[in-house]
């Protein structure tokens, strides 16, 4: 379904001109460093194509052949590779390798006997077998030829006063794209469901954060374990060249640097497509990522304009069976693990997102932003606020539920309670995330509790959230009796208050009268002694033990009241 998918993708981007999805044979690569060539062979200058982005050097991307797939031998790429093979430098000690590596270099161009005349291939054949071409860069550009040695980086060639790249000439584009489909079917592609050559190594995945730099695996069989029915490698999951191309370079447009149909969930770099374009999916980066420092706003806009768009139709409008894909990948040595994958049509996808945003809405102050990313809610719950202390399924688990509109995982719930007991802070978005997660728990696990509102509800007779309301209310008459006072009691009593209520309510009551009794303000006083009286007359007994959900509900509690302190109080006739 992964594959069928991202091939169909491939498909409707290849079929449009405008397209940056790379032909049948090419793939679009970081080129540091183009060699200038005269026709003659001569070289006239070394380009550095590298720029600063974000305090790095990022160089331009060129469509260039399609990598080979490298191995612990010699393998030499065509047209472009490293330093090592394409100047013949020993980096390693080993000149006999780096004589080896070469030399499959100039084979692989050589070998193209059919545009041996062109003008590009001409200057290109007569500056590798010039044996006098490597010292040329020595003596002419010292500087650069250091650099070179130093850096290994990836290395190409042009015409001089030429745009294109000695390999996007059109003979030569020809030639390739007529070698990439060449061969004789030899099984049936379990893609495209039909007779190709079977592909025996796919092509590397790049830009999954955490693996390799050089790229992983997806689909790979390197060991014997792995083979079945006496089939090697790619026989056992037969796909065809054409399929595994189309699903590898459609995914490595998906993680590239600058992609809009891509976010990072944890540990997991989550992309998203649709069979059919429609507007989700451009608008989800804005929806579920973090919004750019010049524009802070952006994802307030985007769910603004994703509740209209469900209002008016527009996502409603698609044709039903135009799915959409959402696909988290995370890092696992050299192959690349499926964290989840969800499938929907862009309504279901669209009417669930909007959901999962209803349930996170929660009173808050003016200066809380009313859109919050799914990276902000976890780092909220980790450590330190630190993505790297995400545990590692949870956000893949998040996701999937915020697609299918079912049951957060219940490891959000414990980690979001244990970081507010470690840091006794019930910030806005903790407590829209455990609004968030309880609400879901009561909605699929029908109980008598009710579910938690948007505001401070005085109707919730749970025991948590009448709890959490009282200790927020104790706190206040602390706060406005000692108003210099660094440390309140939630600061010493929030862990016991909110698990083990009856081992510190009572004693907090009685420091309560203490505190009352200091206000100036009898009106205040007398205010704070009403409330109290009418949060305890939903209060029996305080209870020896909470659950974990009734935890949930404390700081929920706690949260609202100490919000309503904040609001303006409203005169009704």
């Amino acid at each position: 379904m992964i594959l069928q998918g991202l091939v169909e993708y491939y498909d409707r981007k290849a079929a449009d001109p405008d397209s940056a999805l790379a032909p049948g044979g090419f793939e679009w690569k970081e080129i540091p460093f183009i060699l200038e060539l005269a026709a003659d062979g001569k070289l006239v200058q070394i380009i550095d194509t590298r720029e600063f982005q974000a305090k790095k050097l990022i160089a331009k991307r060129f469509l260039v052949p399609q990598a080979v797939k490298k191995k612990s031998g010699v393998a030499a790429n065509l047209f472009w590779d490293t330093a090592e093979y394409v100047l013949g430098f020993d980096l390693k000690g080993k000149p006999e390798r780096a004589i080896s590596q070469r030399a499959a270099f100039v084979e692989r161009i050589a070998s193209l006997e059919s545009i041996q005349q062109d003008v590009g291939m001409r200057a290109l054949l007569a500056f590798l077998n010039d044996p006098e071409s490597v010292n040329s860069i020595e003596a002419k550009f010292p500087t650069q030829y250091r650099e070179l040695f130093e850096i290994n980086p990836v290395i190409s060639f042009r015409l001089v006063g030429e745009v294109n790249l000695v390999c996007q000439r059109a003979d030569v584009m020809a030639t390739l794209r007529d070698d990439s489909s060449a061969g004789e079917a030899n099984g049936f592609c379990l893609v495209r469901g039909k007779e190709d050559v079977i592909e025996r190594l796919h092509s590397s995945i790049k830009g999954v954060w955490g693996a390799q730099s050089s790229g992983a695996n997806i689909v790979s069989f390197n060991l014997d374990a792995f083979n079945s029915f006496g089939k090697a490698q790619g026989a056992n999951a037969p796909v065809g060249k054409q399929a595994a191309f189309a699903y590898s370079t459609a995914l490595n447009h998906l993680l590239r640097r600058d992609s809009r149909q891509r976010i990072q969930v944890g540990d997991a770099s989550t992309v998203f497509w649709s069979r059919d374009q429609c507007p989700l999916e451009t608008d989800l980066l804005a929806l579920f990522g973090e919004s750019p420092k010049d524009d802070p706003d952006q994802g307030s806009h985007a769910v603004a304009n994703l509740y209209s768009s469900i209002k008016n139709g527009v996502y409603a409008a698609d044709d039903r069976d135009n799915r959409f894909y959402v696909l988290g990948l995370a890092p696992n040595a050299a192959r690349i693990s499926v964290r989840f994958f969800h499938s929907g049509t862009v309504k279901e996808i669209a009417h669930n997102i909007k959901t999962h945003f209803d349930d996170l809405e929660i009173e808050r102050a003016s200066f809380d932003l009313p859109h919050l990313s799914i990276f902000r809610l976890l780092t909220s719950i980790a450590a330190q606020g630190k993505a790297d202390n995400i545990p590692p399924n949870l956000s893949g688990d998040f996701a999937r539920a915020i697609l299918a509109a079912s049951p957060y995982p219940a490891t959000l719930l414990q980690a979001a309670v244990r970081r507010i007991r470690a840091e006794h802070d019930i910030n806005y978005q903790r407590a829209a995330l455990l609004k968030a997660v309880i609400n879901r728990q009561t909605r699929f696990q029908p109980s008598n509790d009710k579910e938690l509102t948007v505001s401070l509800d005085l109707t919730n007779n749970n025991a948590g959230y009448r709890l959490g309301r009282l200790f927020a209310v104790l706190e206040r008459a602390q706060e406005r009796a000692n108003p210099s006072l660094n440390a309140t009691i939630r600061d010493r009593f929030y862990g016991a208050a909110s698990s083990t209520p009856v081992a510190v309510f009572s004693n907090l009551m009685k420091l309560k009268n203490h505190h009352i009794a200091k206000l100036e303000n009898r009106g205040e006083a007398v205010n704070l002694e009403r409330l109290i009286g009418e949060i305890m007359d939903g209060i029996t007994d305080f209870p020896t033990h909470l659950p974990l959900a009734d935890q949930g509900r404390f700081a929920v509690g706690y949260y609202h009241q100490r919000q309503s302190f904040y609001n303006k109080s409203t005169t009704t006739e």
